[in-house]
């Protein structure tokens, strides 16, 4: 069953949705029926209401929603960065995962990021273990730089289960 997909820029009063749905994609029990979780990773929370209102609320920065009818089922975070938009907190709800929904959302947040600013390139941060995630994102053309930084330590919201994670730097040339 194909799903019409609608993509809006998110309000403030969608943060607590906007919340759910990354911690649901990302960390738990429920990440687990998607492709994309880190639940083997990490325990914890992804994010939290607070975090969205802030980045909602921050000047040159988004949150692109991807709704099926009125149900919220993606979402990912623009933020500006001189020329470049750093894109982040993409998630799909885990049951939807597989049917092309992150690509559409990718393709539709690099699209408002050059006409909401007109960058140039779009970059983003991937747990380096996560093979098939880089991959998936080497399909849609980004490419590894080969540069890479210590997971960030949070430890009100997460745990890292595996020591000496990192994240590694993903571009492409928009």
């Amino acid at each position: 069953m194909t799903l019409t997909l609608s993509m809006s820029k998110a309000e403030k009063q969608d943060a607590g949705q906007i919340a759910a749905l990354v911690n649901s994609a990302y960390r738990g029990e429920s990440s687990k029926q998607g492709w994309t979780t880190e639940a083997d990773l990490l325990t914890g929370r992804r994010t939290d209401t607070e975090e969205i209102l802030r980045l909602i609320s921050s000047d040159d920065s988004m949150f692109l929603l991807c709704k099926a009818k009125a149900e919220l089922i993606g979402s990912v975070h623009l933020q500006k960065q001189a020329e470049q938009v750093f894109l982040g907190m993409l998630a799909v709800s885990p049951p939807l995962q597989g049917r092309d929904i992150g690509k559409q959302l990718l393709l539709a947040a690099e699209q408002a990021a050059q006409e909401t600013w007109a960058v140039n390139k779009s970059v983003m941060t991937v747990i380096s273990c996560r093979n098939e995630l880089i991959a998936f994102y080497e399909r849609r053309g980004y490419r590894r730089t080969g540069i890479s930084k210590e997971f960030p330590v949070n430890p009100a919201l997460w745990t890292l289960k595996v020591a000496d994670l990192r994240l590694e730097i993903l571009e492409k040339a928009l």
